[in-house]
């Protein structure tokens, strides 16, 4: 039983693990594709954990998008290698009334890149005010499939999906959009936060006895009996499980069937 225990613990762990490395991974798509918008010099291979680009990036913002600062106050900011540049920092946030903190470094970076769009919309309305939204469409009521708007053949479209799928271990398949699919699954069954909630939850179940339950053969090894008695203890709750499910089904036809409509005008009782 600690094995198995042990085994579903790895498990958790290994699917906590993959949920940070993919929520990393948007994290930086996002960057990726603000700093696109504002003509980021190196938006492609911006790292937000190295702490030179970072603070590289954050003077840059300022000095080009936000410019909250005059010129002649930038100076603390704009001294990277100082030790004191974190105090700078921190007091750039209070100026702007940024709601994050030094320690939340990739929510007060976005929030950062987004108050440098907002300034960059308002700088050019003209340039942007006519350009369309890339979901407009005849008929907005209808919830459209947005992998219907992916064009597969794209280099970049299939570079990113054999990312995701290597980092999630997923099948390969011939078909992109397959694969796409098979990963939106993956991550709302298993990565999902009320997964990854209901799998970090530590279940207490009731102590069972496996010397009062007969297997009913001997392979001749006790420790495999033993294994054999857990296994079939499962198997006995997956049935219970299944049946259930059966009864549920039962009672939910039965409650169709029990509720006739009566036609008076055949004089007779029926659908």
């Amino acid at each position: 039983m600690q094995d198995v225990s042990r085994a579903v613990a790895a498990q958790v762990h290994s699917l906590n693990k993959k949920s940070g490395d993919f929520a990393l991974s948007i994290c930086s798509e996002m960057f990726r594709r603000k700093l696109t918008g504002l003509d980021y010099h190196d938006p492609n291979g911006f790292d937000c954990s190295d702490e030179t680009q970072f603070r590289n990036c954050i003077v840059w913002l300022e000095d080009q998008k936000i410019r909250h600062y005059k010129i002649e106050d930038r100076g603390n900011l704009r001294n990277i290698p100082s030790s004191d540049w974190p105090k700078a920092y921190e007091k750039y946030l209070l100026d702007l009334n940024c709601p994050f903190g030094v320690q939340e470094k990739k929510e007060a970076l976005d929030w950062l890149l987004g108050l440098a769009v907002r300034y960059e919309y308002g700088d050019n309305v003209e340039k942007y005010k006519n350009c369309r939204p890339l979901d407009t469409s005849a008929n907005s009521d209808k919830a459209v499939d947005p992998l219907l708007n992916l064009d597969s053949n794209s280099p970049d479209f299939k570079a990113g999906v054999t990312a995701l799928a290597n980092i999630l271990k997923i099948q390969r398949h011939d078909d992109y959009l397959v694969m796409l699919k098979a990963i939106r699954i993956l991550i709302q069954e298993r990565l999902s936060p009320e997964a990854i909630a209901m799998a970090s939850q530590n279940r207490e179940g009731v102590p069972v006895a496996l010397d009062k339950h007969i297997l009913g053969f001997d392979t001749g090894d006790a420790t495999l009996n033993e294994a054999a008695q857990i296994l079939r203890l499962l198997h006995i709750e997956e049935l219970r499980e299944l049946q259930t499910k059966i009864n549920e089904a039962i009672v939910a036809v039965q409650a169709i069937i029990a509720d006739p409509k009566t036609d008076h005008r055949l004089g007779k009782v029926g659908r």
